[in-house]
């Protein structure tokens, strides 16, 4: 028996088994594949999961794995027309520390939670493939393509888009194919280019683009490609990865070798309906596909976790009631839909403004993109002021995010208010806080163990209620 079982060792369940495992919770991770994936994929961590991969001790970690600020440099019938760093602004602040997408291959960042994941006791079992299960008021039994069966308490399918629990659970799955809006992927090395920036060589019949990476000598490279006369898309295959790099970039002698991973990807974009349905629940892919526009995609999966983890910690250890659960649902598919309008918009944008000679993908990015203004305001857990992200700020005694990290609820105190709350609490005399936080004279600011806002408030009653109403 165990409390929780994670079926899909991508970002999306090692964040989730992450969480759960600092709790103390007994959490269980298996994975069908034989072995872990080498690919680049999912390339890009925004500023809002690095604040999520700050708070489970790795941003440091990560952040030397990756290139932050990486300029683009776009061409046109083989010339250099323009670089920038679209990240150039606004630059971190004190309540923002983290100002760029960091560029760093699915891998690596697997990698990195694994190994924490590891520390914690905790391996993901591979080779290990769901098969069934079956759910009562009291438990999930799980059938494993072996015979084997386990039994958890909750069973959490990030299983990506072709989930299998999705499937058993007779979930929809609504959306559209748009199979015309399709290009070829791979990870490939190839020396002679600047690794330093992002080339992107858009032409008005194809673009090939190839971003580097700092922890290995592979690049990825998509590519656009047009079907045949029958309607066939070509293989990503090595000889049609330098077919098309040799008709856009125009380099002789330039070739790209060890192709260790490709795949043809289409753009998919489709939602659940549901994220939870008795002791089963969805995230990541397994709820939610959408175009790769702004990368997302892995961003939006980690999140779900966030968000849910610590609800299923609470749940599972007796400290709340199993109502906890509905508000994962209620707070993360009003996101997955917006997220999904996001990406589409952003992807018929850049498909036009790629057309101008010298734009690049910098078109799909937006503020709203990084992750930083997603709150909940809407929730049943917001309470007064509440909702919104909690903002880092220096203190007198260090920074809020230091205080935040962890799994539990910290409470805020400015003034003269005194209050014996069973709560991570800390006194804060900064009046950049006080500003931060819209304070004046005596407060209190609750904040989840996601870093989210719980309520403000002048008194101590209302703090000591909304804990209480967790049970």
């Amino acid at each position: 028996m165990t409390s929780v079982l994670i079926a899909g060792a991508g970002p999306t369940g090692l964040t989730l088994a992450c969480d759960l495992a600092r709790w103390g919770v007994d959490v269980r991770i298996v994975d069908k594949a034989a072995r872990f994936s080498p690919a680049s994929r999912g390339k890009t961590l925004n500023p809002r999961s690095l604040e999520i991969l700050e708070d489970l001790g790795l941003v440091d970690e990560i952040i030397a794995a990756g290139i932050t600020h990486l300029r683009y440099r776009k061409y046109r019938d083989g010339r250099q027309l323009s670089e920038l760093d679209p990240f150039a602004e606004p630059g971190p602040t004190p309540d923002a520390p983290y100002d760029s997408l960091l560029f760093v291959p699915q891998w690596r960042t697997e990698e990195i939670l694994r190994d924490k994941l590891a520390s914690s006791g905790v391996k993901v079992e591979l080779d290990t493939e769901l098969k069934d299960f079956t759910q009562t008021p009291d438990n999930v039994r799980a059938t494993l393509a072996d015979g084997r069966e386990i039994t958890a308490d909750y069973l959490v399918g990030c299983d990506g888009g072709h989930s299998l629990v999705r499937k058993l659970l007779g979930v929809s799955f609504a959306g559209e194919t748009a199979r015309e809006q399709t290009m070829i992927c791979g990870d490939v090395e190839v020396d002679r280019l600047d690794p330093n920036v992002w080339h992107q060589w858009i032409d008005e019949d194809g673009a090939v683009l190839l971003s580097p990476f700092r922890c290995t000598r592979s690049w990825q490279l998509q590519a656009s490609c047009a079907p045949d006369a029958d309607g066939r898309l070509p293989e990503p295959t090595l000889a049609t990865f330098q077919r098309l790099f040799d008709k856009h970039a125009r380099i002789p002698g330039v070739r790209l070798r060890d192709l260790t991973w490709s795949t043809t990807w289409t753009v998919n974009t489709r939602m659940v309906d549901r994220y939870r349905v008795g002791r089963v629940l969805l995230a990541g892919d397994a709820a939610h596909i959408h175009p790769i526009a702004g990368g997302l995609g892995m961003n939006t999966g980690i999140q779900d976790a966030w968000n849910l983890g610590w609800k299923l910690a609470l749940v599972v250890s007796g400290r709340a009631g199993t109502d906890l659960l509905d508000t994962y649902e209620e707070e993360r598919l009003p996101i997955a839909a917006w997220t999904l309008n996001l990406t589409t918009d952003r992807l018929n944008a850049v498909m036009a403004a790629v057309r101008k000679p010298g734009v690049g993908l910098e078109r799909v990015l937006t503020p709203e993109g990084r992750g930083l203004t997603i709150g909940y305001p809407w929730s049943s857990l917001a309470g007064a002021n509440g909702g919104g992200r909690a903002p880092d700020a220096p203190t007198a005694t260090g920074r809020l995010f230091d205080m935040f990290a962890g799994p539990h609820f910290t409470l805020l105190t400015f003034g003269d208010v005194q209050a014996e709350i069973p709560v991570d609490t800390y006194r804060i005399t900064d009046d950049n806080v006080r500003a931060t936080y819209g304070i004046e004279g005596d407060g209190m600011v609750l904040v989840r163990p996601d870093n989210h806002v719980a309520l403000t408030s002048a008194d101590p009653r209302p703090v000591m209620d909304y804990l209480a109403a967790l049970a």
